[in-house]
């Protein structure tokens, strides 16, 4: 039995092709650990707020040394991180926009990085602290970008594998729903998007 949350970021609801792409995999994964739990954060309904100097002060304070408005202000953090160290396994559903991510993943990424919760300095060099996590990427995009010339254009996959990377998650998988724009090959993308999934 494993704890599964799903990070969905796309506006589109239930025609996003990540939202579809990540539910695949997490159906995928319910059958292999039968009784699983499902925990979603919906980062774009969470609307994550851009980090202010409140928080850019608090993340560096011990935990005793917070006023009330710097604990009020961690609030969503201290949840998003609690999340991701009960979850075993972590998909992260997002669109390819401008060539990255969105922005409402980055806001959830931002409060989710923060040194002394889930990666340290301690020893002198980075140590990420979210340890033995799996990850999966579901990315949708209107172009094809795993392979081919607009493989250097992609800025969202090499992005979430670093920065996972910096808080310790390494064991990263990454599934695509692609060219759903291009004629010739958006007739048949989302099916063979969801056909590629193993896990």
């Amino acid at each position: 039995m494993k704890k599964i949350l799903h990070i969905v970021s796309s506006p589109r609801g239930e025609e996003s092709n990540s939202t579809l792409l990540g539910k695949s995999i997490i159906e995928k994964l319910l059958a292999q650990y039968p009784g699983s739990t499902v925990t979603v954060n919906n980062v774009v309904e969470k609307q994550y707020q851009p980090l202010q100097s409140v928080h850019v002060v608090a993340y560096r304070l011990p935990d005793d040394s917070h006023t009330q408005d710097q604990r009020i202000a961690l609030r969503e953090s201290n949840a998003a991180i609690a999340e991701l160290f009960a979850a075993d396994i972590i998909v992260i559903s997002t669109p390819l926009y401008n060539f990255a991510i969105p922005a409402a993943l980055k806001g959830w990424i931002d409060h989710i990085v923060r040194p002394g919760k889930t990666f340290s300095y301690q020893t002198g060099k980075v140590e990420g602290l979210l340890k033995q996590k799996e990850v999966y990427l579901a990315i949708a995009s209107n172009g094809v970008f795993s392979d081919g010339p607009m493989k250097t254009m992609d800025h969202a996959e090499p992005y979430l594998r670093f920065i996972l990377g910096f808080v310790g998650i390494t064991q990263i998988a990454t599934y695509r729903i692609e060219g759903s724009g291009i004629p010739g090959v958006m007739e048949t993308a989302v099916q063979k998007g969801l056909e590629s999934v193993v896990v």
